[in-house]
């Protein structure tokens, strides 16, 4: 079955394409393309989880981020459609990824971002000549201004969330997690993804379908747009609270992602502020790794899973490292974290 949304195609979980072999089809079409990022584990974070916590380095990514991975896959798609441009809108990590990839291809691209999107982002965006426009602070608001750009310059979207070459590529860093610890000897119990438009945890749901290994959501108490769908049991839009967890502040879950976890993900593990602080400044002095708020959201929720019992191999999507150093500044200085709206 298909349908359009937001000038897209969206293919719901019946597509054949929605399938591990879809995903390992995306990772041979992205060889040489992306970074295969380390997955890496360190002896201090295994001794504070009770576990082992196996971390797949997506901060290393090329764009800052795993979401490289279905920019390229999309963008290509409409480079042999003969494309005469293409918009987007995300919080930060999609619309880089997109502008990286469109740069490369020579199609020109429109980013649109929230009024008080990450100026490190914004700045990355605009480095590689796209145009970034900034509208609202809901996803409604840059839905809207899509939707405008779509109509009025005839430009092709790639969404975040319903386009589903992005899901098949963001489903590549799960697979390559779940490759890199079975050829270190071992088998994961779960995963653990954040979770903002539910592109990630849509691909770990495929990736991971019938080999038993458990997907766990992780997202900001204050956008628990996940958890609240299925409560539901259908996407909705939540009264989002701030959250210094800026790439996980879409208040509406993804009509294909949502179709696609609905019935596979384990749990939704909701994060207070504090506690993402605290991962992103445990990652930073335990791992060395510097990582933003989303892939602490993550790391924070693995701990609390790793403490219940029960499971000894953790994956975790370390989504990227895009990440304001006025933050970062913030964190080891102990001051109080200023929260994204």
């Amino acid at each position: 079955m298909t349908g359009t949304e937001t000038g897209t195609e969206v293919l719901t979980d019946s597509s054949p394409r929605l399938s591990s072999s879809g995903v390992r089809r995306a990772q041979q079409r992205l060889a040489g393309q992306v970074t295969r990022t380390p997955v890496v584990r360190f002896e201090e974070l295994d001794r504070l989880a009770g576990a082992r916590l196996w971390l797949k380095a997506e901060n290393l990514q090329r764009g800052g981020s795993f979401k490289m991975r279905g920019a390229l896959l999309a963008v290509e798609r409409l480079v042999a459609a003969d494309s005469r441009g293409v918009v987007a809108q995300s919080t930060g990590n999609h619309a880089i990824a997109i502008a990286v990839a469109a740069q490369e291809c020579g199609l020109p691209a429109t980013l649109v971002l929230p009024e008080d999107a990450a100026p490190t982002k914004v700045r990355r965006i605009r480095e590689t000549g796209a145009e970034c426009l900034q509208a609202g602070t809901t996803l409604a608001d840059r839905i809207a201004v899509v939707e405008r750009l779509r109509a009025l310059r005839g430009l092709d979207v790639v969404d975040p969330y319903q386009d589903i070459d992005v899901v098949l590529g963001q489903g590549t860093a799960t697979a390559e997690l779940v490759d890199g610890v079975a050829t270190a000897g071992g088998w994961l119990d779960a995963v653990v993804l954040p979770v903002g438009g539910g592109s990630a945890i849509a691909g770990a749901c495929l990736v991971t379908a019938g080999t038993g290994i458990e997907v766990i959501g992780a997202e900001p108490d204050g956008v628990p747009a996940l958890s609240e769908a299925l409560r539901a049991g259908e996407p909705v839009t939540v009264a989002a609270r701030p959250t210094i967890a800026d790439g996980l502040r879409p208040d509406r879950i993804g009509k294909l992602p949502f179709d696609v976890v609905r019935h596979a993900v384990t749990d939704v593990v909701r994060v207070e502020e504090e506690a993402i602080a605290e991962a992103m400044r445990t990652v930073l002095t335990k791992c060395r790794l510097l990582v933003e708020p989303a892939a602490a959201t993550a790391v924070a929720a693995a701990l609390r899973v790793a403490w219940r019992g029960g499971r000894a191999d953790i994956g975790v999507l370390l989504s990227g490292g895009n990440v304001e150093p006025s933050l970062v500044a913030s964190l080891l200085g102990d001051e109080a974290v200023p929260a994204s709206a």
